[in-house]
């Protein structure tokens, strides 16, 4: 399959979870959804063989028609401030989360395959401090 346009939506959610299940729903003509700032709950929770409490398997809102992007974290002010949304319709392309290039919170690197060539889709989510745009700026990532 070749596509020669890619429609891109990008929005900053501001941690509300409706926002992003109504832009799932809605925004089905769109190929790729860049989110910043998704709301990051509990997913389930498993029994833990190491802890009375049950462990908790935290994640994003999750909708069948989209593949998701994004990294797990270890602690609750890790969380990743940015996820990439994949239309199923493009699940061929071969998309590939590039954390060995850039493995920071604020920060997706994604690449693909369309008609043979590579394409790569970044999402960055700018703080008022602009910590991402500094640390692409100070690691000098050369994609």
């Amino acid at each position: 399959m070749i596509f020669k346009d890619i429609k891109l939506f990008s929005q900053n959610v501001q941690k509300n979870s409706l926002i992003i299940k109504t832009i799932l729903e809605v925004k089905t003509n769109f190929d790729i959804i860049f989110i910043q700032e998704p709301p990051w709950s509990t997913v389930q929770s498993i029994p833990s063989s190491s802890n009375y409490e049950e462990d908790s398997i935290v994640g994003v809102v999750n909708h069948p028609n989209w593949l998701i992007f994004t990294r797990s974290s270890e602690t609750k002010s890790d969380y990743l401030r940015v996820v990439i949304y994949i239309n199923n319709r493009l699940s061929s392309f071969y998309f590939s989360l590039h954390k060995d290039i850039i493995d920071y919170r604020d920060i997706l690197l994604i690449s693909f395959f369309n008609n043979n060539d590579m394409f790569w889709i970044m999402n960055v989510y700018s703080d008022s401090s602009h910590s991402a745009l500094k640390y692409l700026k100070d690691t000098k990532v050369n994609i």
